[in-house]
């Protein structure tokens, strides 16, 4: 039997999805805006303090200006939800590289045949740095408006929440592709 100079398509969709999500996931984690505190009491009308897992910043909006690193006198940075996506954040993105290097070595690249075994390794990988990203943001979500928030203020989820989210779907979803390539390896045995 000839082989196949195709590249299976669940390996592509699977190494489409994974960096996808990784960028998606890294600008979620970096970036300070998982949740938005509007209308603050004490505060111009159009003050926003954007509250990541990092740092809190204060914008006025009408002027644009922007001052990160913000007194945390709320406690806000010190909440368990705040703390564990601290940890699984980073975590998820050192998955995520190790999985997608695994799955470079698995997919063809410069083999005749791709390594079915070794992709689907990848994708499990892949799949758990998602779920190890998701975690944190589902916790954070449900978490959001119990979190310590100046009394009167409004409450909004912020981009960088969403991003993590889509982050994560997208890792999940790539993960799973990777790993039908085992379905491959019960076919040649």
């Amino acid at each position: 039997r000839l082989p196949s100079m195709r590249t299976p398509t669940e390996m592509i969709v699977g190494l489409v999805l994974c960096p996808c999500g990784l960028l998606l996931t890294l600008t979620g984690t970096l970036a300070p805006k998982w949740r938005q505190v509007s209308f603050v009491p004490n505060q111009p009308i159009d003050v926003v303090w954007e509250q990541g897992i990092w740092d809190i910043c204060r914008e006025q909006q009408s002027t644009h200006d922007r001052l990160c690193g913000q007194a945390d006198e709320l406690g806000y940075l010190e909440q368990v939800p705040v703390r564990v996506a601290q940890g699984l954040m980073p975590s998820s993105l050192v998955l995520t590289l190790v999985g997608l290097v695994v799955a470079a070595l698995g997919v063809r690249c410069w083999r005749p045949e791709p390594r079915h075994l070794v992709a689907g390794v990848a994708g499990l990988v892949l799949l758990l740095s998602g779920l190890t990203s998701l975690v944190p943001s589902s916790w954070y979500t449900q978490e959001l408006w119990a979190l310590p928030a100046p009394p009167g203020s409004t409450l909004s989820v912020g981009y960088s929440l969403v991003l993590s989210y889509l982050g994560s779907c997208l890792e999940i979803l790539g993960g799973l592709a990777l790993a039908l390539s085992f379905h491959h390896c019960c076919k040649e045995r």
